[in-house]
């Protein structure tokens, strides 16, 4: 730091000068407040490589705050070991260390003002993506993909073709981004060795699948179907085996009770779900099926095939609500009677399946005044309202 007069203020002087500053005060009237001439503050934001930041919130405590900053100042100015800087501001030591070699001025000084400042800059979003902005690296990437070269190869290759054009060193994150993103051609993320058509997300205790495209919520549902008089309106649910190796789909029309059970012998994926409910829903007339509604099970990543193939709209439950789908909850435990828990689902055919659905669809209900689904489902098979 140069060594003159102004800066023989105390830091806490200097950091009111910055808050004030950051907050949007002019140079001159943030002088004013703290007591020091508008030449002193100037030099003070010189030194600090100038303010480009306008602190609106507090910063994340993901991130060093600007106190945090000053600790490590003042401690690497008092000789400090940067492990014990690290204890006081409750970060890793790495952290510091990255901290320091990031945001260090060009002299090698580390100014926590001006550290503060640079890690902003930094951190400023949303930043332009090479693979958006570089038509040519984009061309290069997908040639090598084409190749069926991983991402990470391609990366490698990328450091060692061009060694000093640095804006092509690439990390494979990011291809894999444009990946999914469909930029280095559509499908092309289904060519993967992984298989993945998407992120998984990490971490402990978060969701690992993403959110599904066009998803529409139950809330979108029309309220009419809330009244059960027309037929037509189904819920559906996954029926899942031991060690959820196997599954059934079960669909309940809302109106008449009425159940169809759809055996998954190749698997409960997304790819597989989608055709056997499209089959199973296409044996119906148009006017029977109109809406679905299920869970956000993972099983129904595909759903916009299925509406394209069958005309049924499709309607997502909330999270962790299973009562938006009483009727198909209350049906999947009268099937555990005849498919229990801790058992391979497989072993039941499709005709077994709908000899199990024939059964339950012929017992009289309560709240169908004692009439079965199958006869309320005959009934609405003649009507079209």
């Amino acid at each position: 730091m140069p060594r003159y007069a102004y800066n023989k203020s105390s830091r806490a002087v200097k950091q009111k000068y910055f808050e004030l500053i950051r907050s949007g005060v002019r140079g001159a009237e943030a002088a004013r407040r703290v007591g020091v001439s508008m030449s002193c503050g100037s030099l003070w934001f010189i030194d600090a490589g100038s303010v480009h930041i306008i602190e609106k919130r507090p910063v994340s405590s993901r991130f060093l705050s600007q106190e945090d900053r000053i600790e490590i100042a003042d401690g690497l100015s008092a000789g400090l070991p940067v492990k014990l800087i690290a204890e006081r501001i409750g970060k890793s030591f790495q952290t510091v260390y990255r901290e320091i070699a990031r945001n260090r001025k060009l002299d090698g000084t580390y100014q926590p003002w001006y550290a503060h400042n640079q890690a902003h800059v930094r951190r400023r979003r949303p930043k332009p993506r090479r693979l958006d902005t570089d038509p040519q690296l984009r061309g290069l990437v997908t040639d090598k993909l084409q190749q069926l070269w991983s991402p990470e190869q391609t990366c490698r290759w990328l450091r060692r073709r061009y060694p000093r054009h640095q804006d092509w060193h690439l990390s494979w994150e990011t291809v894999y981004d444009g990946l999914y993103r469909g930029l280095l051609g559509a499908g092309r993320a289904a060519d993967l060795r992984t298989g993945r058509k998407f992120r998984h997300r990490r971490g402990r205790g978060r969701n690992s699948f993403p959110r599904m495209p066009a998803m529409r919520s139950i809330h979108q549902r029309p309220r009419h179907i809330e009244s059960r008089r027309q037929a037509g309106h189904w819920e559906g649910d996954l029926i899942v085996g031991a060690l959820s190796q196997s599954a059934v789909a079960t669909l309940v029309e809302r109106k008449t009770r009425f159940t169809i059970l759809v055996a998954l012998p190749d698997g409960h994926k997304a790819p597989q779900t989608a055709s056997a409910l499209s089959d199973a829903l296409n044996i119906l007339p148009a006017h029977l099926r109109r809406t679905l509604t299920w869970d956000q099970g993972f099983e129904m990543y595909c759903h916009p095939a299925i509406e394209a193939k069958t005309g049924t709209a499709i309607y997502f439950a909330d999270p962790h609500s299973p009562w938006q789908r009483g009727t198909n909850e209350n049906t999947n435990k009268l099937l555990r009677q005849y498919l229990p828990k801790s058992t391979n689902l497989r072993q039941w055919s499709q005709k077994d399946l709908d000899a199990i659905a024939a059964e339950l669809n012929d017992r009289p209900r309560k709240c169908l005044n004692d009439r079965t689904p199958a006869q309320l489902m005959v009934q609405s098979r003649r009507r079209k309202n």
